[in-house]
């Protein structure tokens, strides 16, 4: 027989955590610290780990492996954003993107490496799909995010790399862990999933007990055109999208952001507006326009900003709650849709 397998403490959730700690014998309250230590303080080892009973470090350690995430690459925008090229304990490589702004710190991470979805604007699927990631492996990127500005993380989006309801229970496991006070303390409403609108995914959300926040990736509210930029999301139609959507407002309370990336000559149209406006009419929601971003071969073009002002301004003048992104780390292809797993060399 061979040696045990090792297992990777990333895989475990809040619960988990307390299933591995009552499984050794040890008191409740070592879950707790046990949680601090891996995210709260971000442990490099069980060794570091000095609360902890030495048994228990070492029974951890004979049976759980701990490796960070190692940052092979920082990129710092003009603005103060700055993008993480992180390689994993298997060499995979993720992105994430730190975000300064008026004393709070925004954490976008992503909770796979690639993405099957294959939005067309979008860098993150040009590369394929590689796997799901681990729990511990989406906490730590917002953990060190905040290590590295050395400032507490505030906020934190799953706007990164891949469809986080394609890997809803890491998602969700990772939401906690970062919502506890002995994780990473940032509040539940500051917790942010976006998704290209899974339907089961927003199903399923609407029906979790903690105030995390939802924002979908619309993009359009014609049929032909949405399919056309987002040919991942087309067996859940548009009127199957909206009435989840009203579901999830009925049912939470909370009102769903609906992400509209503006692509010039592509869904600014008069006719996509109204579209538009017909689908955010007599609910609960809040649209937000994203002029879009530059991504090398996608054939999206930016938006006169002008124009993104006119659609801003009919969608309030029908009623709806509506604003415009401001882009962040657009000169260090960090903003949205620009997310690979690689980055390219840099003159500086």
């Amino acid at each position: 027989m061979g040696e045990p397998t090792m297992r990777n403490v990333a895989s475990l959730d809040a619960a988990g955590i307390e299933t591995l700690i009552a499984d050794l014998g040890e008191p409740g309250y070592r879950a707790r610290q046990l949680t601090s230590w891996l995210y709260g303080r971000t442990a490099p080892s069980f060794d570091a780990m000095t609360d902890l009973p030495a048994r228990l470090r070492a029974r951890l350690a004979d049976e759980w492996t701990l490796t960070l995430p190692s940052a092979t690459d920082i990129r710092h925008s003009s603005d103060g954003t700055r993008k993480y090229l992180w390689q994993l304990a298997d060499g995979v490589l993720v992105e994430s993107v730190g975000i300064p702004s008026d004393g709070r710190l925004t954490v976008c991470f992503s909770t796979q490496a690639g993405c099957v979805m294959g939005c067309t604007f979008c860098a993150t699927g040009r590369g394929g799909f590689v796997r799901n990631l681990l729990p511990g492996e989406i906490v730590w990127q917002v953990a060190l995010v905040g290590s590295d500005f050395g400032h507490r993380v505030t906020n934190a989006v799953a706007m990164g790399q891949g469809e986080p309801f394609n890997n809803y229970e890491a998602t969700l496991g990772a939401l906690r862990l970062m919502n506890l006070p002995d994780g990473l303390g940032i509040g539940a409403r500051h917790l942010t999933v976006s998704t290209c609108g899974v339907v089961p995914g927003i199903d399923r959300f609407a029906r979790e007990q903690e105030q995390f926040t939802l924002a979908v990736s619309l993009h359009s509210a014609v049929q032909e055109t949405r399919d056309g930029i987002m040919p991942g999301a087309r067996r859940w139609p548009l009127p199957r999208l909206r009435q989840a959507l009203i579901h999830y407002g009925d049912s939470t309370g909370r009102r769903p952001t609906l992400e509209f990336a503006v692509i010039a000559g592509r869904n600014d149209s008069p006719q996509e507006i109204s579209a538009l406006i017909a689908f955010a009419r007599g609910w609960m929601c809040h649209i937000n326009l994203i002029p879009v971003n530059p991504v090398e071969g996608s054939g999206a073009e930016r938006p006169d900003p002008a124009r993104v002002a006119e659609i801003a301004g009919l969608l309030q003048a029908a009623g709806i709650e509506t604003s415009v992104r401001i882009e962040r780390g657009t000169d260090i292809e960090a903003a949205c849709g620009q997310l690979t797993q690689k980055h390219r060399a840099q003159d500086d």
